[in-house]
């Protein structure tokens, strides 16, 4: 039998997304599915597992037409269960890829949210024809997710790509959600740019359009920046000098072709993306200034493709 279809998810702390795909990466329907974090999480996987039979229904299709279910997972993967997941704390103490398989009748493969996401904006998204790539993705925290020769790299405990833990600032004395100091977390995450814009204007009488703001986020950071506000523009510097920074100690490593920029502070467009790459060409080697720069294409979809596509490793 042609198994010609492949079901991406992305599980969520709040909600999982799943996309039903055809092999060639065409996105045939995606849904949601509310995450039941209750009694640890238990009924997460059956949730998941009726879903996917009732979607299949819908479409009349069977187990025997589906190559398997693509799982990405907020947390950090030991063997197969979830070693630590700050979204879902407590669950997945147990062997995950064993019980899916049993719920849903189908093979069944995890992976780690952030590698799934890389996957899928090399598999369909900005990185697509590339070997060799590296994503870092810019939300609440700074995750991180690398290819070589077409394959994610998890390393040995599940921690490889994980920018967000670089430490970048060994002077901090404010804790990391991680429990270190001066992680590039603490500087480049949504969070980190609001935390460093207020103490920067309680620090300074400097007249700036960003106190006009009543919460400084982001967003306003490099909004006041492009229209040349100069505090603004100081912090969107020393956002852009860490991140570059820290990305030219990857190219040292394993010198990506490409190095694609995502989640929500990548919002900001070609400003933040010129701004980091002049950084990284300044820390790297001359041969790596070659380097393309990429913001990500796929937005929220990049987790349910690049689960999807793991079913095709």
């Amino acid at each position: 039998m042609n198994k010609q279809h492949i079901i991406g998810i992305d599980l969520g702390g709040t909600t999982a997304k799943l996309g039903l795909f055809s092999q060639n990466g065409t996105l045939l329907d995606k849904w949601e599915v509310p995450t039941d974090t209750r009694d640890k999480g238990k009924n997460i996987l059956l949730n998941l597992a009726q879903s996917i039979q009732e979607q299949m229904h819908r479409k009349h299709l069977h187990t025997s037409d589906v190559l398997g279910v693509g799982l990405g997972i907020p947390g950090v993967m030991k063997k197969r269960s979830v070693d630590t997941s700050a979204n879902l704390n407590g669950w997945g103490d147990f062997d995950i890829i064993d019980e899916f398989m049993r719920l849903c009748g189908m093979p069944v493969k995890v992976i780690n949210d952030a590698n799934a996401a890389t996957l899928g904006e090399l598999w369909q998204g900005s990185a697509k024809g590339a070997r060799n790539m590296f994503l870092v993705t810019l939300g609440t925290g700074v995750g991180g997710g690398l290819v070589i020769d077409n394959h994610i790299v998890e390393g040995a405990h599940g921690i490889g790509g994980e920018i967000g833990h670089i430490n970048v600032n060994y002077d901090e004395t404010r804790l990391c959600g991680c429990g270190k100091k001066g992680c590039l977390e603490q500087y480049a995450s949504a969070t980190g740019i609001a935390h460093s814009a207020k103490t920067l204007l309680d620090s300074t009488d400097t007249p700036s359009s960003l106190r006009q703001c009543d919460d400084v986020t982001a967003k306003h950071v490099f909004e006041h920046a492009q229209k040349g506000d100069g505090l603004a523009i100081q912090l969107a510097n020393q956002f852009a000098l860490e991140l570059g920074r820290a990305l030219s100690i990857v190219s040292y490593i394993c010198d990506p072709e490409v190095i694609v920029i995502g989640g929500g502070v990548s919002a900001a467009g070609p400003y933040l993306l010129d701004a980091v790459k002049d950084v990284f060409t300044q820390y790297t080697l001359p041969v790596a200034k070659s380097t393309i720069f990429r913001l990500a294409t796929l937005g929220n979809d990049a987790g349910i493709y690049g689960a999807a596509r793991l079913m095709m490793e």
